[in-house]
């Protein structure tokens, strides 16, 4: 494993992390040529997910310092190579949390790359060629076409930065368990962040019934009168949480603070499904008796595959959903990192990476 390659001949300007107080400075690194499956991107936006604040200050255990995080890119293509058919010079694309994958196994054969056993992220993963990938907090981006999407020309891109993370997040549970085909049915999300507050958008978009759960009071205004939900209850509140018993057909997790399965459950319908897409850092409780009691289905899901990806994008420029941003500069990142640690963002920030700050 290297950072570089002989390859890597291009000099790039961006941010890192280099140790677990997880501090964003400026940082030149080498990214390789663009090679005859690659497009090069000049990176205009990228997004700030939770897990960025989590490999920057090593929260996993995982990460390899200098960390370039970032995989929530929209930008526009400026080079690509012989073989690419796909895009061209000026094409407004994106790219999400994928980098690279095996490309022979069931999944990677079946558009399901995001659970390849072999697959790397698009920063702080180790590429075909051994490099260590480096992500969206940078001036430019060479990628490999498979791991490229289209950005619809009606969508601004800073907007729909952070769907290549957050939205096919919630997109690829809910296609997965029909609630997209199930007009009417009752979906209740759990927590109202980046991730919970585009899932309302889709559910909306596709006609289902939804029920914002939280810890926050303060949040229902919001989530009905401009988000669109239709029923809300405090999780905190036994009483509210008792009328919601067996209301339920799907609940979507999206929460990453550590917290109890067993009381959420409860909402469920006798064969509802509870499909947990947030990543605590702590194992969860999972009680086993509403589980046996209400026959309930508990699943995880990860991003998506890069067909479903494309088709979330195609989808987001129909239905015309993008998500709700604070854009910043990249000398406030660290600043944007503290409030992202305490919720104190509605919902996504956005790193305004050319200097450019308008819809594009």
């Amino acid at each position: 494993m290297a950072q570089t390659t002989p390859n890597h001949t291009q000099t790039v300007s961006g941010w890192a992390a280099h140790d677990s107080s997880g501090k964003i400075t400026p940082h030149v690194f080498k990214r390789r040529e663009n090679g005859p499956d690659d497009v090069t991107i000049e990176i205009l936006y990228c997004g700030i997910c939770h897990t960025d604040l989590h490999h920057v200050r090593n929260d996993w255990g995982i990460t390899m310092y200098p960390v370039v995080p970032g995989h929530e890119i929209t930008g526009l293509v400026t080079k690509v190579g012989k073989n690419v058919t796909r895009f061209k010079r000026g094409d407004r694309v994106g790219v999400g949390c994928l980098a690279a994958s095996c490309l022979e196994c069931e999944f990677c054969k079946s558009s399901q790359e995001n659970y390849c056993d072999q697959i790397q992220f698009t920063y702080n993963g180790i590429f075909w060629d051994g490099s260590i990938t480096y992500g969206g907090y940078s001036k430019m981006l060479v990628a490999d076409q498979r791991y490229v999407v289209r950005v619809p020309e009606n969508l601004p891109m800073d907007a729909v930065a952070p769907m290549l993370c957050a939205g096919i997040t919630v997109y690829s549970p809910m296609k997965d368990t029909k609630m997209l085909d199930s007009p009417g049915k009752k979906l209740g999300i759990i927590g109202l962040g980046g991730l919970g507050h585009v899932a309302v958008k889709f559910a909306k978009a596709f006609d289902l019934h939804v029920t914002i759960i939280s810890t926050s009071p303060s949040k229902e205004k919001e989530a009905k009168e401009r988000l669109g939900a239709d029923h809300f209850i405090v999780s905190s509140d036994t009483k509210q949480m008792k009328a919601g018993k067996r209301s339920l057909d799907f609940l979507l997790d999206t929460v990453s603070a550590n917290h109890s399965l067993g009381h959420y459950l409860e909402l469920l319908k006798v064969n509802g499904t509870m499909v947990i897409v947030g990543a605590p850092e702590k194992p969860m409780e999972l009680p086993s008796f509403p589980l046996i009691f209400g026959k309930r289905t508990v699943k995880g899901s990860m991003t998506g595959g890069m067909k479903e990806t494309q088709e979330m994008m195609d989808v987001c420029g129909k239905k015309n959903i993008t998500c709700d941003i604070e854009v910043v500069k990249p000398d406030q990142i660290n600043v944007a990192l503290d409030r992202l640690a305490k919720n104190d963002v509605r919902y996504r920030f956005v790193i305004d990476i050319a200097g450019v700050s308008q819809n594009l």
